[in-house]
């Protein structure tokens, strides 16, 4: 378990997998929230390729109105670097796990005086949504959290550049069999899932052992030779990814009978419903039902974890019985306890440097 070093707010690198048992034995089953309770990957490489990322609480110059200028320099700097950069994607992406693994944890030691504010952020969620735990437990598993994030930057490199053998034996993947009734129907399929640090290695690994690829959505990069880059190394392995803001592409796909991984608990500014989501209201999207229902397609859970050996754990479970209910309220209060239930089985792997609570109900405090 990771701990943090007195003065100087550093993690000790003697820890197991950033957390693993001992994180979820500390959390306990029931703290926090009291009965009822978002894909772009892991985005610490934004810190190293010129752009902080602000969803997630990264620091964010601010310009006077009217004279944002964009950081051109690291931008430029960036896309030059980039053959270079894709070399070493691919080298990281054929590491052994044990050797990833323990990489990760070195990058997040260097870096963490970089990762403050994600630091911060996600202490701020797991003392919101752990309070029955003590503050050392909560600091604790915070920190584990933003670990994982940057192990789950490499964990994305392996995801897009792994050869297929390299993959073998690493996962043990069950549910399958909800995914080819759905084809033998003729029905896309919507997987729902959650914002785990580790999601589009989660997507490849289903995708190795089902035989095709689930497509994924995306959040589109700001910047353009960025961009370009992550939806090449994306396409090669999924196929062509979807625009968070495409709805015309994503209910194209699932209409033509394909499997689209999908997650709609990250903060959301419109058509959305505060529900709770560790006791803490969330603002969450409502419209998932009615995408189901125009694309005539089928929601399946879609859920994974790495365990303690290094092995991920990916699983599509059945339907979620009398979903949807006809009330998307309700729809986005069962989603976000049925995630939550998974999240305490290895709370140290979900995405809390996210400001989840950013919105907030009328008259309710900020929280960040």
């Amino acid at each position: 378990m990771l701990a943090g070093r007195r003065g100087a707010g550093l993690p000790r690198l003697a820890f197991r997998h950033a957390g693993g048992a001992a994180a979820r034995a500390r959390t306990g089953a029931g703290a926090g929230g009291d009965g009822v309770p978002a894909q772009h990957p892991p985005r610490v490489l934004f810190h190293f390729l010129g752009r902080a990322d602000a969803a997630a609480g990264g620091a964010v110059r601010r310009q006077p109105a009217g004279r944002r200028r964009p950081r051109r320099g690291l931008s430029r700097v960036a896309c030059a670097l980039l053959p270079l950069f894709d070399l070493l994607a691919k080298a990281v992406a054929r590491l052994p796990q044990r050797g990833l693994l323990a990489l990760g944890r070195v990058l997040a030691w260097l870096a963490w005086p970089l990762l403050r504010s994600r630091r911060r952020i996600a202490r701020i969620n797991v003392d919101l949504c752990f309070p029955g735990i003590d503050a050392t437990a909560r600091r604790r598993l915070a920190d584990a959290s933003v670990v994982n994030t940057v192990i789950g930057a490499l964990e994305l490199l392996r995801a897009w550049h792994a050869p297929s053998p390299a993959l073998a034996g690493l996962a043990d993947v069950t549910g399958l069999e909800h995914l080819r009734a759905a084809k033998a129907r003729g029905q896309g399929v919507l997987l729902m899932c959650g914002h785990f640090t580790h999601t589009e290695l989660a997507v490849r690994l289903l995708g190795e052992a089902l035989g095709r690829s689930p497509r994924v959505v995306v959040r589109r990069h700001n910047n353009a030779c960025l961009e370009s880059w992550f939806e090449r190394s994306r396409a090669a392995v999924y196929g062509p990814s979807i625009g968070k803001k495409d709805v015309r592409g994503l209910l194209r796909a699932l209409s033509g009978g394909e499997a689209v991984v999908y997650s709609a608990d990250q903060n959301f500014t419109y058509q959305n419903a505060f529900v709770p989501f560790f006791g803490v209201p969330a603002a969450t999207l409502t419209a998932t039902p009615d995408l189901v229902k125009r694309a005539n397609a089928v929601l399946l859970p879609f859920w994974y974890r790495r365990g303690d050996d290094g092995r991920y754990h990916v699983r599509v479970e059945a339907p979620w019985p009398g979903w949807p209910s006809g009330d998307p309220v309700e729809d986005a209060a069962r989603y976000m306890r049925e995630l939550e239930t998974v999240v305490r089985e290895c709370p140290e792997q979900y995405l809390w440097a996210h400001r989840r609570f950013k919105t907030r109900p009328p008259g309710e405090p900020p929280v960040y």
